[in-house]
């Protein structure tokens, strides 16, 4: 981590889309919420910036941001304890302009005094929900080429599941397409919420700014009441701004929803999915003092990601074990991703079940879901 980019700092939005996995958010954000095996949402994007030489990164949090905010602490990790910038946690009421935002309109106008004062040029706006290796400099690279006020990351895909079946109850639970010029990537049109069938330019919701441009829109949208950055701002305004795409073609995991959660944990058990992600550069994460996994007596693992500190005594194949985890003799797990110190007793077959931190199954039970409806058990239950 040696690489400085004095030309841009980040901001990170960690609740965006917390309502589509009410499962997993009643006690945390979609940042926080645990990743393939050791990692939280939000190690990826926030690593992605740090090996970019990215070191002024600010996280504005809108609510259950306690977990956050322990797992961050003040940047250890990702070498972000500085005297000038490092790394910025912006909860509600923190300051006289920071309240509960309802979109990010009003949450970056509650950092503008914050964003007036800074250095750098450039400012990379993100979401927590997206999971990718990402190369921050290549995307200022082609924004610096290309001339653009504004690059929007998009990626070429099809609209999730979870999504094409939103509800949006707040301005953040908002997605986008592009339509592209496509001789010189310029975007013609952003559609909102679109229920558009086969491969789109899905935006990432990753925006690169000129720092002074983005204070004047924002103060100029939040004095007008607007809430929607890119509906309110970038939308109505393509043929005055230039606002390019930028096609990233990397490795991603989009959560949507509890089944797609499960389903992009379950990808990384394959190999090529596996490097693809972690290959390019390291993710950091808060690091958790503990002991090796213990493989004991007849115990069997096969295709199976599995963090350090766990005791395995009897079988699981094609699952995802946080750290921590136990599972007792005579056991057979299955399909199933554990999160942090769950513990299975003795006897017990779980298959397609997903466990919240320190769920307890007791001896004999079963428990099955399906590929498409995997079973969910909320933090600290005793079954």
């Amino acid at each position: 981590m040696v690489n400085t980019n004095l030309d841009a700092l980040g901001i990170i939005f960690p609740n965006s889309y917390d309502n589509q996995v009410p499962e997993l958010v009643s006690e945390r954000l979609m940042a926080s919420i645990p990743f393939a095996s050791r990692y939280r949402m939000i190690d990826f994007l926030l690593s992605s910036m740090v090996n970019c030489g990215i070191d002024n990164i600010s996280v504005i949090v809108r609510k259950n941001y306690r977990s956050l905010m322990r797992h961050l602490g003040s940047g250890r990790e990702w070498d972000l304890t500085r005297k000038n910038g490092g790394l910025n946690i912006v909860p509600p009421f923190a300051e006289k302009t920071v309240k509960v935002y309802n979109g990010r309109v009003e949450a970056l106008a509650s950092i503008l005094e914050f964003l007036k004062v800074q250095r750098e040029k450039y400012v990379v706006i993100s979401d927590a929900n997206i999971v990718a290796n990402f190369n921050f400099n290549a995307m200022i690279d082609a924004h610096v080429a290309s001339g653009a006020d504004v690059t929007i990351a998009y990626k070429r895909e099809e609209i999730p599941y979870g999504f094409m079946n939103l509800q949006p109850t707040l301005t953040t639970d908002l997605y986008y397409t592009l339509e592209l010029d496509t001789e010189n990537r310029r975007v013609t049109q952003i559609k909102t919420n679109p229920k558009e069938h086969g491969p789109q330019n899905f935006s990432m919701n990753i925006y690169l700014i000129d720092r002074e441009l983005l204070i004047e829109h924002i103060a100029n949208a939040y004095a007008h009441g607007f809430s929607y950055f890119e509906r309110d701002i970038l939308a109505p305004q393509l043929n005055e701004l230039n606002v390019c795409g930028y096609e990233y073609t990397g490795y991603t995991a989009r959560i949507s929803d509890k089944n797609s959660y499960f389903n992009e944990n379950m990808r990384l058990l394959q190999d090529e999915n596996l490097s693809a992600l972690f290959d390019r550069s390291p993710i950091y994460t808060r690091v958790r003092d503990d002991n090796p996994t213990r493989y004991i007596g007849r115990s069997r693992v096969k295709n199976s990601m599995v963090a350090d500190g766990c005791v395995i005594e009897g079988e699981i194949e094609n699952c995802v074990l946080f750290r921590g985890v136990k599972v007792g003799r005579g056991s057979v797990v299955k399909n199933c991703i554990l999160m942090q110190d769950t513990t299975i007793m003795n006897n017990v077959e779980m298959d397609y079940v997903i466990t919240d931190k320190e769920v307890t199954i007791s001896t004999g039970k079963e428990l099955k879901g399906n590929d498409t409806f995997p079973v969910f058990i909320p933090a600290y239950k005793e079954i």
